[in-house]
C-alpha cells in the first residue's frame, strides 16, 4: 500500500505544528508529531495526512521525505524551504506564516489533537513512545520501510477494512496515473 507523497501538504501539515509550537521547535519532535498525525489519519480514514513513505529508523518511525527535507540544504529549493528553515543544529523554524488551504478539517483537528496530547512531550519521550508502536522494528543502524499494511493491523483493523484500504489506495494512484498528478 503506497500514497503519493505531497510536498506542499506536508509543509502546510509541518507549519501548523511549528507554528502551534511558536514558529519554532526541535526537527526530531516534529517528525514525530507528523508520523504520529499521518499514523492516526491512516487508521480512522485509511489515508495519511502527508502521504510521506514511513521507515522505522534506530530514533523510530520516521516519514522518510520530511526528514530528507529537514536534513538536505535550502539550496536546493522545493515548497518546505519557502517556508521552513534549519535554526541552529537541531532546530527548524517558520520563515513566515504557512497557509492551510492544502489541509481538510479533519487534517487540522488531527494534527491539534496530536500536538494537544504529544506536543509538550521532548524529543527523548516522543523517540520512546514511539520505539513502543508495534510497527516499528529495530533497524540496526540504517531503515526499513513501514507497509501502511501494518499499522493498520496494530490498530485492530479487520482484514476487510485493510483490503479495501489497500483497493482505496490503488484506485487513488491511478487516477492520479490518468490525470498525470
Amino acid at each position: 500500500m503506497e500514497f503519493r507523497f505531497d510536498e506542499a501538504k506536508a509543509t502546510q501539515a509541518a507549519g501548523f505544528l511549528i507554528q502551534s509550537h511558536g514558529a519554532r521547535m526541535n526537527y526530531t519532535a516534529l517528525i514525530k508529531l507528523l508520523y504520529l498525525a499521518d499514523r492516526r489519519s491512516l487508521a480512522e480514514t485509511g489515508v495519511p495526512i502527508t502521504g510521506d513513505r514511513m521507515v522505522s529508523m534506530p530514533h523510530g518511525p520516521v516519514l522518510s521525505g520530511i526528514y530528507d527535507r529537514i536534513k538536505e540544504p535550502a539550496s536546493r529549493g522545493g515548497t518546505w524551504h519557502e517556508w521552513i528553515a534549519p535554526d541552529g543544529p537541531y532546530h527548524v523554524r517558520l520563515l513566515k506564516d504557512p497557509p492551510d488551504d492544502r489541509l481538510s478539517r479533519y487534517e487540522i483537528a488531527t494534527l491539534e489533537a496530536v500536538h494537544d496530547e504529544h506536543g509538550n512531550k521532548t524529543w527523548q519521550q516522543l523517540r520512546a513512545l514511539t520505539h513502543k508502536l508495534p510497527e516499528w522494528d529495530d533497524p540496526d543502524g540504517s531503515s526499513l520501510p513501514i507497509d501502511p499494511e501494518r499499522i493498520l493491523e496494530a490498530v485492530g483493523k479487520k482484514p476487510s477494512e485493510i483490503e479495501r484500504a489497500r483497493s482505496d489506495a490503488a484506485r487513488m494512484a491511478r487516477a492520479r496515473e490518468l490525470l498525470g498528478a
